[in-house]
């Protein structure tokens, strides 16, 4: 008796959650709900409709069974057969009518009542059809811009593959909240539709619907709990699954060069088959629900057919129209009930994906984009970082600590160290990638944090060793992030980047296409057309972030000369690894553990014989030894 009240308080929480949840999807859906009310009052009224229809259609086979088993001649008092007592004009106007002229006009109506159940029933899945493109229109754009709204800290906590999954799958996963909503209320108006009739005809008959109905309520409380567990975890190994993949293939050439093809093509096969695996499991529990609608219904037949006799058999006429209606409807109600048990396994399934989806929708434990009013528009004197402390994790030891740094208009600042000594880090810092945890960024005084972010972003220009470029033309990449210039400035843009000679040998010239992340040019092209972007912008400051490091003889020594005419005019913040690439630098900064340990032109420090002067040394002596053990 209890499962038998918990089913219908479930499935009224299951067509009031929409209303009620105040998950960030469940929120979308009601709000393109409010925006687009037409579309789901049509639907709404598309599913009365439907219901409606079905149940004056078993009036109208009750009618047409009646009327076959009279005898040829008149059919008389129909309307007065106690199926019809509630609605008793349906049949007035049969009596007096001949058997064939009764028959001919119900299967009329029979098919009219169809025609117009399909229509609704094709309506209605157009306007939720559209409604559910609208949300995930929505959604599509409303991840998309999340993600790019989130704070980089934030954003990087996330593989790319995660993000290309959520980003993917989430709005089909809304699509399929809503249709199944969607089916869960049509289908319920159904089953309401068809238990009137059976009340109607038998209550005592309807006490087989129930058995049936606590078998199949049965079979899902051992079915969804266990549904819904494994749907979680295929989502998460869909999620790992869809992250490797995307991982090979971002770095095919990492996997090339070290022979690791056949294990990464292992290991994806091995993912692929827990998948598989767990599908399989889903797989058979959902199988379940199918052969016990299936069989269920036929034992029940052959026992309502025994009891009819006991039931009907004391009516004068209406036995044979009373079973097969009956019948007929109690099949359908259990098609009903077989629907709803799809249905909410289906919503059981999709919510797996729907939490992974919410939790990425939350704001709550994210962090996102600063935004100002006021807007960046250049500095006069210099940028300065004073007491700068940055630290990455509250588990990590800080990036930096107490750092101090000026940066003159017009001058040029070199920053060396070791690996991980804090250099990338005040970059990061001035590129707006992170903010300090403690001390300011001045720009003539002013906090840095003052300006809109963007406006800042757009004033200077980044090239770092890891150069991205986008599948597209040279033109395209060059001109990234800077609309509105002309053919002419991308040629004094490649021609001050040294990036002119190259071009012109290309097939298509500025047209070329460079390929995924432009493996079709060489490391030091790609570094060309980086800093090519970089000086189109004609940037306030720019950055070079170990710009030079992995590139041969030839194409550093391009790029240090392109560097050295931009130098000319402008401000510029160098990260070093080759320190002959900064001894004409204004000031040079010596960094150690997240510390300024030294600071002075390249002849101040070879004076102090601290430690810049000991990694001069250690470079000098071994350029020496290369060029000894040079081949003549």
């Amino acid at each position: 008796m209890t499962s038998f009240i918990a089913t219908p308080r479930r499935l009224l929480r299951e067509i009031l959650k929409p209303f009620r949840d105040q998950q960030p999807a469940s929120v979308l859906i009601r709000q393109t709900a409010r925006k687009e009310w037409r579309l789901i009052f049509v639907n709404l009224l598309c599913s009365i409709i439907q219901a409606a229809s079905e149940g004056l259609t078993l009036g109208v086979m009750f009618l047409a069974v009646e009327v076959l088993s009279k005898p040829p001649g008149k059919v008389f008092e129909i309307g007065q057969k106690p199926f019809f007592k509630f609605i008793p004009n349906l049949s007035g106007p049969l009596d007096g009518l001949t058997s064939f002229q009764a028959f001919t006009i119900l299967l009329t109506l029979a098919v009219i009542l169809k025609i117009i159940q399909g229509a609704a029933m094709y309506i209605g899945s157009l306007s939720i059809g559209d409604f559910g493109n609208r949300v995930s229109c929505r959604l599509k754009s409303g991840l998309h811009a999340q993600i790019l709204n989130y704070s980089f800290s934030c954003a990087s906590r996330y593989r790319v593959g995660d993000l290309l999954y959520i980003n993917g799958s989430g709005p089909g996963a809304v699509i399929n909240e809503i249709n199944n909503y969607n089916g869960i209320l049509t289908t319920t108006l159904l089953l309401l539709t068809y238990l009137a009739v059976l009340i109607r005809l038998s209550p005592w008959l309807l006490v087989a619907a129930i058995i049936m109905g606590g078998i199949s309520v049965l079979v899902q409380q051992y079915v969804l709990p266990r549904a819904g567990k494994l749907a979680k975890i295929s989502t998460e190994l869909g999620i790992e699954l869809s992250s490797r993949m995307t991982e090979n293939i971002q770095g095919l050439r990492l996997l090339h060069t070290s022979g690791y093809l056949d294990e990464a093509a292992a290991e994806v096969d091995r993912r692929a088959k827990m998948l598989e695996k767990n599908a399989r499991g889903q797989i058979r529990l959902g199988a379940i629900n199918g052969p016990v609608t299936l069989v269920l219904p036929m034992l029940m037949i052959a026992v309502i057919a025994w009891l009819s006799l006991l039931f009907f058999g004391q009516r004068s006429s209406g036995v044979l129209p009373s079973l097969v209606t009956f019948v007929v409807a109690l099949q359908r109600l259990n098609g009903s009930i077989g629907g709803l048990s799809s249905l909410m396994l289906s919503r059981r399934v999709n919510e797996a994906l729907l939490i992974v989806l919410n939790n990425f929708l939350i704001k709550e434990d994210k962090q996102f984009r600063r935004k100002a009013n006021e807007a960046y528009r250049g500095f006069n004197r210099d940028i300065r970082l004073e007491n700068v402390d940055l630290h990455y994790s509250s588990d990590l030891a800080p990036a930096l600590s107490g750092v101090n740094i000026l940066i003159p208009k017009g001058h040029t600042i070199a920053l060396v160290g070791s690996s991980g000594a804090g250099k990338s880090s005040i970059a990061d810092l001035l590129a707006g990638l992170y903010e300090p945890t403690h001390g300011k960024i001045l720009l003539d005084g002013t906090d840095l944090r003052t300006f809109d972010p963007q406006t800042w972003q757009k004033r200077i220009g980044v090239v770092s060793q890891d150069t991205f470029l986008f599948n597209a033309s040279i033109a395209d990449n060059i001109n990234f992030g800077t609309p509105g210039a002309t053919q002419a400035d991308l040629e004094f843009a490649a021609k001050h980047a040294q990036a002119t000679g190259f071009i012109s040998k290309l097939p298509d010239g500025f047209n070329t296409l460079v390929g995924e992340r432009g493996y079709k040019l060489s490391g030091g092209q790609r570094q060309r057309l980086s800093l090519a972007r970089a000086i189109l912008r004609d940037p306030d400051l720019l950055i070079l972030d170990e710009a030079t490091s992995a590139l041969d003889t030839e194409s550093e020594r391009l790029v240090q000369e392109a560097i050295d005419q931009f130098d000319r005019q402008h401000t510029i913040l160098v990260i070093a690894h080759r320190l002959s690439t900064i001894v004409n630098a204004d000031c040079i900064y010596v960094l150690d553990h997240g510390q300024v340990i030294e600071q002075g032109n390249h002849y101040e420090l070879l004076e102090k014989d601290g430690r810049y002067a000991r990694l001069w040394q250690q470079q000098v002596k071994a350029t020496k030894i290369k060029k000894v053990t040079q081949p003549t």
